[in-house]
This record gives structure tokens, sequence and C-alpha cells, in this order.
């Protein structure tokens, strides 16, 4: 691709972007950079495209200086960056990368899209995945075959160890979690490819696996004082507030996920026994829990003075008509950015969600040298190695204000 002509490599993006299904307008924008970036490389007397030469144009031509690149550009500086960097890319890969479709469905080609589909319903039936990841690895494997399709590839019967990275090489750029999640996905892909007989080599084992661990960043965690004000801004009195507090009380108090907790059901709070019991979303495993007074008697308030009187067995629902459980993308983190404004909290660059106060109850306990076992079983950990990730947090720093649950509940 190095060597091939400015000309000819833009007449090939071109008829890729025609089977991507690009709009009519959007074509019209890209041949009319096209010609202005032809004319620029015969003014520098150069026949191939280099990117160089593509910083050089869109500095002559719209002002923006290599700098300015990594800086945050205005909507009409980012599409006009776009264009040589689909250039540079399609040279590189004979691609559009994923970052530059604009159309609605991925796949075109009947026979990836019969794969596709089976992909669904082996992740489904087969694997019993949850919708999220199925979500996930249905995307990123169509990814992968409207790669094969842009090679002029249309089965896997010239699928190759190479091709697959190179195909993995297009990812340069993104975050580490991005990559790995992207290989994990082909992985699972080409482990069902393989077992259904549709390729015969095992690519899935011979995949590189991404040299890092698995945890990188620090969880982020809440103070005493944060979370004291957190709490305070909720109206214990309405109805809404009844949910948010003893959604956020589960969250601080038992370490639940998300998800775990908009899943609750009546028959999980066995009363009489004083425990909260549950099928964990991610591991499937089945969870036992103490079920905390205070807990409990919030749980109580919002069922007698707050619930909506809707037929469902959810215990937690929305409180806008029509009244259901929460979505599956609904995370509930504007939930909590709602109680900060409120308390004036100031937001930090890392994320303060739902999942953020789970992290602060492992690190507490783990500050007050609960053993990573006990810990684990708590918050529904498989593996310690996934709960170690706490150590990363600064137990000094925590030392210095440590959580007390109690007092901060029931600080008013």
């Amino acid at each position: 691709m190095q060597s091939q002509t400015l000309h000819k490599l833009l007449q090939e993006l071109e008829q890729e972007l025609l089977r991507l299904g690009y709009t009519k307008g959007s074509m019209t924008f890209y041949r009319n950079r096209w010609r202005k970036l032809e004319d620029f490389a015969e003014m520098k007397r150069q026949i191939n495209y280099s990117e160089q030469l593509g910083i050089d144009f869109v500095q002559e031509y719209f002002g923006i200086p290599q700098d300015d690149f990594s800086r945050t550009l205005n909507q009409a500086q980012t599409q006009e960056l776009r264009v040589i960097r689909m250039v540079g890319d399609f040279q590189l890969h004979h691609a559009v990368l994923r970052r530059y479709l604009k159309h609605r469905d991925l796949l075109t080609d009947p026979y990836f899209i019969e794969i596709s589909r089976q992909f669904d319903h082996y992740c489904v039936v087969t694997k019993d995945y949850s919708k999220s990841t199925i979500e996930h690895y249905i995307k990123q494997s169509g990814y992968f075959m409207d790669y094969l399709a842009a090679q002029g590839m249309h089965d896997f019967s010239s699928t190759s160890i190479n091709t697959i990275n190179a195909y993995i090489l297009t990812l340069s750029g993104f975050s580490f979690k991005t990559v790995e999640q992207s290989i994990c996905s082909l992985r699972a892909f080409f482990r069902f490819l393989f077992g259904e007989g549709i390729i015969s080599t095992d690519f899935a084992s011979k995949m590189p696996m991404v040299k890092a661990r698995k945890q990188t960043s620090i969880p982020s965690i809440w103070t005493k004082e944060e979370l004291a004000k957190l709490i305070g801004a909720i109206d214990r009195g309405s109805p809404k507030g009844k949910r948010d507090y003893a959604i956020i009380l589960i969250a601080c108090r038992l370490g639940l996920r998300c998800k775990d907790i908009k899943n609750l059901r009546m028959g999980g709070f066995h009363w009489g026994e004083k425990n909260l019991c549950f099928v964990q979303s991610k591991t499937r495993q089945s969870q036992e829990l103490p079920l905390l007074s205070d807990i409990g008697w919030a749980v109580i308030d919002y069922l007698k003075y707050g619930r909506p009187k809707v037929d469902s067995d959810y215990i937690f629902v929305r409180h806008m008509a029509p009244f259901l459980p929460f979505s599956e993308g609904n995370h509930l983190e504007q939930l909590i950015l709602s109680y900060m404004e409120k308390a004036h909290i100031p937001r930090l660059k890392k994320r303060r969600g739902m999942h953020s106060l789970r992290h602060t109850m492992a690190s507490v306990l783990l500050e007050k040298e609960t053993p990573l076992s006990v810990i684990s079983d708590i918050i529904g950990h498989l593996d310690t190695n996934s709960t170690a990730v706490y150590l990363k947090v600064d137990l000094e720093r925590l030392a210095q204000c440590p959580l007390d649950f109690e007092e901060v509940i029931y600080c008013e």
C-alpha cells in the first residue's frame, strides 16, 4: 500500500465508502476534499500519499497546525482532520476503521450476516451470556467480519493468524481496556467458529494475549465527608428519595453491583431469616448476604410509602410512567450525579457512578484488615485476584479518614 499512488488510493477508498453505504452528501464532501488533497500533492510534486503530506495539507488549507491535533477542536476542524486520518488508515489497513462508520447496518454480506445470527444464537442459547456481553461480542465480531469484507473476503476460508493480527493493528490508539475487550470478544467468536466447524484452525488459542495486568487503574472511592454529603442530599420524605436512599444504602453497605440491585426481586428478601438471596448477574452464582437492619427498614419504608402501585416483582422501579423496572442500559449514574450536584460535591476525572460505592465498601473492608477471601465472598468475586485491585487504593490516606458506615448513614 505504501507504493500506491494517491490517485489510485483515493479511487479504492471511494469504492469502499460506497460499499459501506455512505450518503450522497457525505460522498460529495469527501470527493471535494480529495480533489483539494490531490491538487496540493501535485503542487508539492508528490505522487504517493504520506502522513506528512496530510499534515501539511490541513495546515495549509484549514489552518490546523500539527500541535493542535491532540487538543479539543471544533466540529469543522475535526471533520477536516478526519479526512486525512481516513486516507491514512485506508493506506495502512485497506479498511475504513469503525470510528468513521456512519451507516446503521454494519454487515452487508449475506454470508457474514448469517454467521452473525448463528453466533448470536450460540451466545444466547449455548453459552447463556448476559445481554450486555452478547451485544458486545456481536458488535466486535461484526467489526472483524466487516474488515474481512473490506479485504475482498466473503467467507473465512482465507483467514489466517496474519489476517487477525492485521485487524488487531487497526485498534492502535485505543485504550488498553478497549483493546483487551475487543480481543476477548474475538477469542469467543473464533471459539464458536472452530466449534461449529466453520474454520479448521483453532485461532482462539493462537491469538495474542494482552501483556498487562487485568486491573491497572485505581478504583474510585468516596471519603467519609463525601458520602455523608451524598446521603444527606437525598429527600427521604419523597417517594423517589425513599427509593434512591435504599438503592444507595445497598450499594454502600453490601457492595452489590448496579445490575444486581436493579434485578432484586420481592422473593429475594427473606425477612424471617434476615438475609438477602439473589443470583449475581456477572458470575451467575447464588449469593446470600445478611439483611442488615438499616437496609431492611429502608426497603420496607420504600415498599410501603414510596413505591408506585404496580404489578411487578422487581423491588425498584422507575417513578415516571410507565412504572417499569430500570432498563438494561440504565447504570443509575445520573442518580448519583444528581445528588452530587445537590450536595455540591465536585466532579473528578474519575467516574463516580454506582460502582464507586461498591469500590468504597471493599476498600474500607480492606483498610480494616479484612482478608481478601472474605471480601471476595461479600462482593461476589470468584477470584481473589479481582479483589486485589483494591490493594492499589491509598490505604494511608484512607486510614486518616476511615469510613464508619453506621456513623455516615445516620449522620443528619
